[in-house]
């Protein structure tokens, strides 16, 4: 995996990753949880995301299939990302989630978000996990609250109330 070519959008620039033929977008801050799952950011623009997943063994449950954390935590992401996706410098907090689990998540998966309406404080979206032959295995629909980012003294980013 490198960088190839950046370019800039109206809210600072953005990293393009070429990995096995396609590029990648950057998640933008570091998400230790989401590297160590090895979520790939496709796209993220105009309020719609899709990441790519393939689970390894440790992510799988007693069943060899895709355990329903490891679904979850895709679609919080891919549905961060779709809220997120029409204005970078914020970030998000997931405030409610709800899931479906339609049928068993299996091999490579492609999970897709739309943010379907935004106030000045709140993203409603929803997303969809589809399996390598477009089988639609989990739906679920969120709700994010919009949270400016604060560099801290130290050059990290602090954690913030959500209040």
């Amino acid at each position: 995996m490198f960088i190839f070519t950046t370019w800039l959008s109206q809210r600072g620039a953005r990293r393009f990753i070429l990995l096995k033929g396609f590029a990648v977008l950057s998640f933008g801050p570091e998400i230790p949880f989401v590297h160590e799952l090895g979520f790939v950011l496709i796209k993220a623009e105009n309020g719609e995301s899709e990441l790519r997943y393939t689970p390894r063994p440790e992510h799988l449950n007693s069943f060899g299939v895709t355990h329903g954390g490891a679904s979850m935590t895709l679609l919080d992401v891919t549905m961060a990302v779709a809220a997120r996706s029409v204005d970078f410098e914020q970030g998000v907090v997931t405030i409610e989630m709800k899931s479906s689990f339609m049928q068993a998540a299996k091999g490579p998966l492609v999970g897709q978000g739309k943010l379907l309406h935004r106030t000045g404080s709140m993203a409603f979206t929803e997303g969809r996990i589809y399996d390598a032959q477009g089988r639609l295995c989990v739906q679920a629909t969120g709700t994010f609250k919009y949270m400016q980012r604060r560099p801290a003294a130290e050059g990290g980013l602090k954690a913030l109330p959500t209040d």
